[in-house]
C-alpha cells in the first residue's frame, strides 16, 4: 500500500510516494524544475495562478509516475501541503476568478491593522491569537474594497490547499487549521468569528464545509483519475499549510516540541497547549493539525520571509553559475563574521516579527576592496541564522525555550555552513531528519485515511540521521550577532 503526498510550494509542487508500512520514501519528483514565476506589479505585492499550480501538480504526478518504481494503482490515499495564508477565490461553477494573493504579499497590512483596533486588542489577542494582520481575511477585505466586481461574484474562499483538493474531487472543504492561518477562527467558541466575518462585511456562505484535518476531504474523480493514473475514489485525507505538515513530518505534535525550516522563508514552529498571543503580535498561533476543541494543540510560528530567497539573491547577483553547494564551499573558506560585512535578509515583504515592517533587505561594511562573491555567500548565511537567533529570542519572551530544534536536512540545513551558524548563534542543537513536505503530506494522509491509527504508529521507526551541537566559542558568535541586531535597530529606528 501506497500514500501520496503533494507540497504545493512557492517555487515548485514536490510530489512524493512512501510505502505505508514503514513510511519509507518510494520516489519524488518535482515540477517546474526551475523556479515558479511570482507576479509582483507594484513593491509588496505576490501572486501566483492557481491553475498553474493544478498544472503543475498533474505534471509531477505524471513525471513521478513514468519512473516506473512503483505502480500508481497501489495508492491508498493522498495527502496536501501548501504555502500558508494564501487567498484563492472561486465562483459557484469553480472558476478561479483572480490570481492568488499568496502568503509574502504585503498589500493587505493597512486593513489588518484597522481591523485589529476595531475589532479590540483583547479580543484578538484571546479569541485569534493573533491580530487581523496581513492574513487571508484581510487579503480577501482589500479584494472587496478594491476589486468590487470581483468580490461580488465569490462563492468560495480557499487556501491553495484547498483548491487543489478541489481539481483532485470537486468537493470544498476547510479545517479549523486553515480558518486559523486566515485569521477567522474563535479559539474561545471553537467556532467561525462572528466578530471578524461581520466587521468585514462576510456572508458566512463563502466558508466551506469546515471538518478535521486528518479527515476525508472529498474523493479522486474518475476523470482525474483517469488523467493521473490512479484508482477513481481514493481519498484526499489531509490538508494543512506548509509550516504545521513540516512540523508533522518531523513528528513534532507534544506541547515543548520545536521544529524549523529554512526554504523559500524561514520558521520556527513550536507546539504549545496555552491559549495565548504575543501582545506585539510578532509571533502568530495557529490550530496545529492534531488541535480540537478536546485537545489544545497550538502551533506557535516566527517567520523570517527572506531566508533561501536571500541566499538564491546573492547567488545571482553576484553572477555566479556556481550551485548551492559550491557557494556552500566558497563561504566555507570565509571566516566566522565575513571580514565585517553584514547583510539584513528582510527583503521578501513586510516582517510579521518586526512588526509588518517592510525594511528591505540590507548589506553593510561592503569593501570594494577587500570583499569577494564568497564573502556575501558566507555573509548571506550569517545573517539569516542571526535573523533566526532574533526570532527565537521573540519566543522565549513568550515562555517556549526548545532544548532541541528538529529540522530537515532539506534546502539551507543542506549547508553544514548554515547549520554549524544556525546552532552557534541560536545556541540549540539540532537534530536533522531525512524528510520534507511532500512525505509529510503523505504521512498524514496515511493518518487521516485510518491506515495509521495514530501518529505515533506512524513515527515508530522514526530517527534522526545526525545532531549539530552548538561550539564552546560562545562569545565570538555573540559579539557578532549583537553587531547584527546592533544594525538592525538602527535601521528599524
Amino acid at each position: 500500500m501506497l500514500l501520496l503526498g503533494i507540497d504545493v510550494g512557492t517555487s515548485s509542487i514536490k510530489v512524493s510516494v512512501i510505502n505505508a508500512a514503514d513510511t519509507k520514501l518510494v520516489a519524488s519528483a518535482q515540477f517546474p524544475e526551475t523556479e515558479a514565476t511570482i507576479i509582483s506589479q507594484y513593491p509588496g505585492w505576490a501572486e501566483q495562478e492557481p491553475e498553474s499550480w493544478w498544472q503543475y501538480t498533474c505534471q509531477a504526478i505524471q513525471k513521478l509516475n513514468a519512473s516506473g518504481t512503483y505502480d500508481p494503482k497501489d495508492v491508498a490515499a493522498i495527502g496536501i501541503a501548501y504555502q500558508m495564508h494564501g487567498l484563492v477565490i472561486v465562483d459557484k461553477d469553480k472558476k478561479v476568478l483572480r490570481p492568488s494573493i499568496i502568503w509574502c504579499d504585503s498589500r493587505a497590512v493597512e486593513t489588518g491593522n484597522k481591523a485589529f483596533e476595531a475589532i479590540g486588542t483583547s479580543y484578538c489577542q484571546q479569541s485569534l491569537l493573533n491580530s487581523p494582520g496581513n492574513f487571508t481575511a484581510s487579503k480577501l477585505a482589500w479584494v472587496k474594497q478594491h476589486e468590487p466586481a470581483v468580490f461580488e461574484k465569490v462563492d468560495k474562499l480557499m487556501l491553495p490547499g484547498d483548491y487543489i483538493a478541489m481539481q483532485l474531487t470537486q468537493e470544498i472543504t476547510t479545517s479549523p487549521a486553515a480558518l486559523s492561518e486566515g485569521i477567522l477562527w474563535d479559539f474561545q467558541s471553537n467556532a467561525l468569528s462572528k466578530e471578524v466575518m461581520n466587521y468585514y462585511g462576510f456572508s458566512e456562505n463563502i466558508i466551506p464545509t469546515v471538518q478535521p484535518v486528518f479527515s476525508v476531504h472529498g474523493n479522486v474523480t474518475i476523470a482525474v483519475a483517469a488523467t493521473l493514473g490512479l484508482k477513481a475514489g481514493i481519498p484526499v485525507a489531509y490538508k494543512a499549510g506548509d509550516q504545521p505538515n513540516n512540523a508533522l513530518s518531523l513528528n513534532v505534535m507534544q506541547p515543548g516540541e520545536i521544529a524549523a525550516t529554512a526554504g523559500t522563508s524561514g520558521v520556527i514552529y513550536a507546539v504549545s497547549d496555552q491559549l495565548t498571543g504575543d501582545p506585539q503580535s510578532r509571533v502568530n498561533s495557529f490550530a496545529h493539525v492534531n488541535h480540537s476543541a478536546s485537545q489544545k494543540s497550538i502551533g506557535v510560528l516566527l517567520c523570517i520571509n527572506g531566508t533561501g530567497i536571500m541566499n538564491r539573491w546573492v547567488k545571482e547577483a553576484a553572477g555566479s553559475n556556481l550551485s548551492y553547494a559550491q557557494i556552500n564551499e566558497q563561504a566555507a573558506k570565509i571566516p566566522l563574521g565575513s571580514n565585517g560585512l553584514t547583510i539584513l535578509p528582510f527583503g521578501n515583504g513586510a516582517e510579521r516579527m518586526l512588526e509588518n515592517k517592510m525594511m528591505g533587505a540590507q548589506i553593510s561594511n561592503l569593501q570594494l576592496t577587500t570583499h569577494q562573491p564568497a564573502h556575501l555567500f558566507r555573509a548571506a548565511q550569517e545573517g539569516i541564522a542571526c535573523a533566526f537567533r532574533y526570532g527565537l529570542d521573540i519566543l522565549k519572551e513568550n515562555g517556549l525555550r526548545p532544548s532541541v530544534i528538529r529540522a530537515g536536512k532539506a534546502n539551507m540545513f543542506l549547508s553544514e555552513v548554515f547549520t554549524d551558524l544556525f546552532v552557534n548563534f541560536t545556541g540549540t542543537p539540532v537534530e536533522l531528519y531525512e524528510n520534507d513536505g511532500a512525505v509529510g503530506a503523505a504521512i498524514g494522509a496515511g493518518i487521516g485515511a485510518g491506515i495509521y491509527t495514530t501518529p505515533q504508529e506512524a513515527f515508530r521507526t522514526y530517527k534522526p540521521v545526525a545532531l549539530a551541537e552548538p561550539k564552546n566559542n560562545y562569545e565570538e558568535y555573540t559579539r557578532i550577532y549583537e553587531r547584527w541586531k546592533g544594525l538592525l535597530e538602527k535601521a528599524l529606528s
